[in-house]
């Protein structure tokens, strides 16, 4: 039995018209990818760690051998590689703007987070130490209950003087 397959002419030539039009996308790739090399490799390596600087020299800013390069070092396929290139070079500035603005907004969110944590802290171990010195207090009084008096007596004495010889000037 033979398989025949139909098609129509006007589907053949848009598919070799959209081929045609990714050769050339690559191809302009390749140009942005000679002009921009130092910021390649540094995308590169942080996409795929295991990436040296002297496997990214094997390449130096040959398309074809950069693919090669990481293909052999990290075992990614040709299109999960070369859709990354592309990624680089089609995002739209927008994009860009709109990634950053969300990591900006994660790093404020985090450190916001963390400033809550620190003052619930500080207020914990203030509320600690104000209680310990509400109980040694407490516990002062009804143990040397003359001296307490005294002592509150001096300060309501120092207190008012303070109070009138403010009010004099």
């Amino acid at each position: 039995m033979q398989l025949r397959l139909h098609h129509s002419p006007g589907l053949v030539n848009r598919w070799a018209e959209n081929r045609t039009t990714h050769w050339k996308e690559i191809a302009m790739n390749r140009e942005e990818i000679k002009g921009h090399w130092n910021e390649v490799k540094g995308r590169l390596k942080e996409h795929w760690g295991q990436l040296t600087d002297d496997d990214l020299r094997q390449a130096e800013g040959n398309a074809d051998q950069l693919v090669g390069v990481v293909q052999q070092k990290t075992g990614a396929t040709r299109r999960e590689i070369e859709n990354f290139i592309d990624g680089m070079f089609n995002g739209s500035m927008s994009d860009q703007a709109a990634e950053t603005v969300q990591q900006y907004a994660d790093t404020a969110q985090r450190l916001a987070d963390e400033a809550t944590q620190y003052a619930r802290q500080q207020a914990d171990r203030i509320a600690a130490c104000s209680s310990d010195y509400s109980a040694k207090v407490a516990h002062t009084v009804r143990t040397r209950p003359a001296e307490s008096m005294a002592i509150a007596f001096g300060l309501g004495i120092a207190a008012g003087a303070l109070f009138f010889l403010g009010r004099k000037k």
